[in-house]
């Protein structure tokens, strides 16, 4: 626990760090023990050799995560750089040879945190927790099939990553805009030792998973483009009802039963429109071709 905030309820400004496990509800209750320990042994590891003491960390057990807040002394630098360095190496150690690999989020931010007798509290809390569990966070670890995903606000990249430093590479970072429980929010998603993700305006997909989405609605269009133009030529006028058809001289008929309307289509080829029967029993093969 961190004693940095002694008088309890006053706000100090801390670097807030969120972290998740991907899909930790597949766990069983055999496989999560050791999923939560792994978890354990990745940051605390990290911390050492990026040389911060237990001292500075508030840490408190989320189930699947785990919930910190640094103290300020430690500059955020470090923790942008050397830290979340040795948590993906850490954590690519972890991950040899397991059936189902570890894959953690990571959302951090810095502001106002405050302390009482049952864990930290504030603003600057929930939007790390947000930026963790965010849509794009998830869909990017999966799509990407990454180890491990770094989140960040707005306010801390452009105040700590643009400026870049050691480990840290803000060309590596991309931006999404977020829908929160707070409002609308800007955030930037970093892959570590991977180029910038791509990430699609408009789109919480990413990477061949958004490729893959634009795709099919390519593919969609295609065909939509190749079907026969509606009899209504505008927006403006009525449709007519299903099987209605209305001709120039102003007679009007029903399609039903097996009667159906054909109008206004150009076929590259030879067709065959209404039922195929069975030449022996007379009886429909099927559907029209």
């Amino acid at each position: 626990m961190n004693h940095d905030a002694a008088e309890s309820g006053e706000a100090h400004y801390k670097s807030v760090i969120s972290v998740d496990a991907r899909r930790s509800g597949q766990y069983d209750d055999i496989d999560r023990p050791r999923m939560r320990a792994q978890i354990y042994r990745v940051l605390e590891t990290a911390f050492a050799h990026a040389r911060v003491g237990r001292d500075a960390l508030h840490m408190e057990d989320r189930g699947d995560g785990v919930l910190l807040a640094v103290a300020s002394r430690i500059a955020v630098t470090r923790l942008l750089g050397l830290w979340l360095v040795e948590v993906h190496e850490k954590l690519r150690a972890e991950n040899r040879g397991l059936r189902v690999p570890l894959g953690l989020r990571i959302g951090m931010h810095v502001g106002p945190v405050r302390h009482d007798e049952r864990g930290i509290s504030g603003r600057a809390v929930d939007l790390a927790c947000r930026l963790a569990d965010s849509s794009v966070a998830r869909e990017l670890l999966d799509a990407e099939g990454a180890d491990l995903v770094m989140v960040t606000s707005q306010s801390l990249y452009e105040e700590v990553v643009s400026g870049g430093g050691k480990f840290i590479e803000p060309a590596r970072y991309s931006s999404a805009r977020l829908e929160l429980k707070e409002g609308e929010v800007t955030a930037w998603f970093h892959l570590p030792g991977r180029p910038a993700p791509d990430i699609h305006a408009g789109s919480t997909a990413a990477g061949p998973f958004a490729a893959a989405l634009a795709e099919a609605a390519q593919t969609a269009a295609d065909f939509a483009a190749a079907m026969p133009r509606s009899t209504a030529e505008s927006p403006s006028e009525a449709a007519p009802a299903p099987g209605h058809r209305s001709d120039q001289e102003g007679t009007h008929y029903t399609v039903h039963g097996d009667m159906s309307q054909h109008h206004d289509n150009v076929y590259q080829q030879s067709v065959h429109i209404g039922r195929t029967t069975d030449r022996d029993t007379g009886r429909p093969k099927g559907g029209t071709t």
